[in-house]
């Protein structure tokens, strides 16, 4: 297991560029399985959860082409479907939390999918009935394997339909957007995801010859075609790395530029961060965070404490709420955090307690920072990342702590965040790997 040594107290400084978007590679790269032509993707960030799903497309036949680093072809033309039910493909499925994303191409395509029940970060269940009844809407029937914690999906003929989802779930929507594609007739999704991530998956599909409209907007059509073609695909930066840049530009910054950020698509990210006193300039596609001696927390209108709240998009992402506290409890005043969508995510702020953080946890849902203005420095402590936003938000609290951190279980940060030791030490830090 993998460690990170951060010598914190020193500040950050030039600039740095986000990497691709995770969540969206991981969904245009299953849907290379829609079609048997090469499909080339651009800006895939080299981080371990996409890595491994790239390694899981090539055990059942995909061919992969590294053209460089963050520059891959995948061409689906020889699938092994028998591989799907091997123990070794539910293995891999159930450490892999994007494998559910392999169900709805490969029930669309092939009209059958085997997925084990998904692994990851430890934020809470995440159930997949979204995902099943999409498929079920469309004709698919499915059997739980509970000895082997399978799920085995099969359609002979997939036929469109008009569906009302119980939740926005992103996954869920990419999963039924992929099985809807080459299904007979015409599919209406009515309460979609419509993060960028969806966005971004729908254009590619139409660039291979799908027929999808409503893209951005919670009502989606797809109108099935026979079959679909090659095309090529450049990936978004990821909101939630520049998210990330942001409160480690105003925690422990003196003036950092982030690149190419592709504001229009940051949503009320960036907003988030203003009304915790935070200072963004926006200059053409980049965004720059001047040092800051101190940041004011505001209050609402009537004068009541500022409460900030993840939802769906445009919504505020949940990936985000753990990099918002730890800027929080720097930033001159109190505001309350109201977690809603995972029932385990805030439960990283005890390390932050011990730190010496003003946090008051109300229940699994909901905590109170008060902020310290920075008149007491953090102090360092041993810790353990359990999933990849709350260790994000750890080594940020670490940057910015009297002493030298240790964070165990990197792997999690690895998950979601390329060579980002390597990049940080290139602004100033004091990082390193063991």
């Amino acid at each position: 297991m993998e460690t990170f040594i951060i010598e914190g107290g020193h500040t950050l400084s030039g600039t740095i560029t986000p990497q691709g978007a995770k969540n969206e590679a991981l969904e245009v790269i299953a849907a290379t399985l829609l079609t048997d032509q090469p499909v080339h993707i651009t800006n895939i960030p080299d981080i371990l959860d996409v890595n491994n799903l790239i390694k899981l497309l090539e055990e059942i036949g995909v061919k992969v082409t590294r053209n460089s680093r963050n520059d891959y072809t995948f061409q689906a033309d020889d699938i092994n479907l028998e591989y799907l039910d091997s123990d070794e493909y539910v293995q891999k499925c159930a450490a892999l939390r994007g494998s559910v994303l392999l169900m709805g191409p490969l029930l669309g395509r092939f009209g059958h999918a085997a997925v084990a029940e998904p692994g990851g970060d430890k934020i809470g269940r995440r159930r997949l009935d979204t995902h099943f009844l999409g498929f079920k809407n469309l004709g698919a029937k499915f059997v739980n394997d509970e000895e082997r914690k399978v799920f085995n999906i099969d359609a002979q003929h997939l036929k469109g339909a008009y569906m009302l989802l119980d939740e926005a779930s992103v996954t869920g929507t990419a999963n039924i957007i992929m099985a809807a594609v080459l299904a007979e007739g015409t599919t209406t999704i009515y309460n979609a995801a419509c993060e960028p991530y969806v966005q971004q998956l729908c254009h590619l599909l139409n660039a291979m010859g799908a027929n999808i409209s409503g893209i951005a907007s919670n009502l989606i059509t797809i109108v099935g075609v026979k079959s679909l073609h090659g095309a090529e695909h450049r990936i978004l930066p990821d909101m939630i790395e520049v998210g990330s840049f942001i409160g480690m530009a105003a925690m422990v910054g003196d003036g950092v530029r982030i690149k190419n950020c592709a504001v229009r698509e940051l949503g009320i990210i960036p907003d988030a961060f203003r009304r915790l006193g935070v200072k963004i300039k926006v200059e053409g596609d980049d965004l720059f965070i001047p040092r800051q001696p101190h940041y004011i927390v505001e209050s609402f209108i009537d004068g009541t404490i500022l409460t900030l709240a993840d939802a769906p998009w445009p919504g505020l992402t949940p990936d985000l709420l753990s990099v918002l506290i730890v800027v929080a409890t720097q930033a001159r005043g109190s505001v309350l955090v109201h977690q809603k969508m995972f029932e385990s995510r805030l439960f990283f702020v005890d390390k932050l307690i011990d730190m010496g953080a003003q946090i008051i946890l109300c229940d699994p849902h909901r905590c109170v920072i008060v902020g310290h203005d920075r008149k007491r420095q953090l102090r360092a402590r041993r810790m353990t990342s359990p999933d990849i936003r709350a260790g994000i938000a750890l080594l940020i609290a670490a940057m910015g702590a009297k002493g030298t951190s240790r964070i165990d279980n990197i792997a999690q940060i690895d998950r979601g965040y390329e060579d980002i030791e390597g990049r940080l030490n290139a602004l100033g830090a004091k990082i390193r790997r063991e």
